[in-house]
């Protein structure tokens, strides 16, 4: 069985009255009736993503197990808070620095982030509950271990979290063509930046969220990089300019 899968309707049943954390529970969408009604009201009330899928496809997931028509994908580890990541500033006596994903949903990509996350020693990275990769186990691999040392907190809205942020002291600068290059912006201070979808970039309204918009040069033939490529190349840009202000 794979181990970012629990199914069965009481182990699922235990895992929301633990609290334990869950990416997404899969349901039958045939013949069940109320039979999970019980389920979905918990997945409701802690704001858990679910959907229902056809019996075939949860005999794939289960190799044909007894699955009793409900599968639930279990995080690797525990979600933070916005807060438990501020907090962490708070503690250092640093000023936030923290990294936002919209819609990534490549597990290589949130893991190669996590990574470079870690070594650049930002204070954790937000992601959205939905339309988007959640801690897996490919995702905890591609880290190389760093999911274990970077706090990675879910949220319902970004767009209000990002107005969180500000409330904050934050100044988020999203990361999208056509924006100020970014070796000629100022990414010193409290800093929050935001990395769009592999296919269509930041949504509007976390565009409209943002105080800034940067780019990087592309002085080649593709106009475009990878998430995980550009998330490390901004990120690293912060740590040199947070390294070279604090130079007498």
């Amino acid at each position: 069985m794979n181990n970012e899968i629990i199914y069965g309707r009481n182990p699922v049943g235990e895992l929301l009255k633990a609290d334990k954390p869950i990416n997404k529970i899969l349901f039958q969408a045939e013949g069940t009736g109320t039979n999970f009604q019980e389920l979905i009201e918990h997945a409701r009330e802690k704001n858990i993503p679910f959907q229902f899928v056809e019996k075939s496809a949860l005999d794939r997931l289960t190799d044909h197990a007894k699955h009793q028509g409900v599968l639930a994908y279990v995080a690797p580890r525990e979600y933070a808070t916005v807060e438990d990541i501020l907090g962490l500033a708070r503690s250092k006596s640093e000023e936030p620095f923290i990294l936002v994903l919209d819609e990534v949903e490549d597990p290589h990509n949130l893991g190669a982030l996590i990574r470079t996350v870690d070594a650049v020693g930002a204070h954790g990275v937000i992601i959205p509950k939905h339309r988007s990769v959640g801690l897996t186990g490919t995702v905890a691999k591609t880290s190389a271990g760093a999911v274990e040392h970077v706090l990675v907190a879910r949220v319902t809205n970004l767009v209000q979290t990002l107005e969180e942020l500000k409330k904050a002291g934050c100044w988020i600068a999203g990361a999208e063509a056509g924006g100020v290059e970014v070796f000629a912006t100022d990414l010193t201070g409290p800093r929050v930046l935001v990395i769009g979808s592999e296919g269509k970039g930041i949504g509007r309204l976390v565009r409209e969220a943002c105080d800034e918009i940067v780019s990087l040069p592309m002085k080649g033939k593709i106009n475009s990089l990878n998430a995980s490529v550009a998330g490390s190349i901004l990120l690293y840009e912060v740590l040199r300019q947070r390294a070279a202000k604090t130079i007498p």
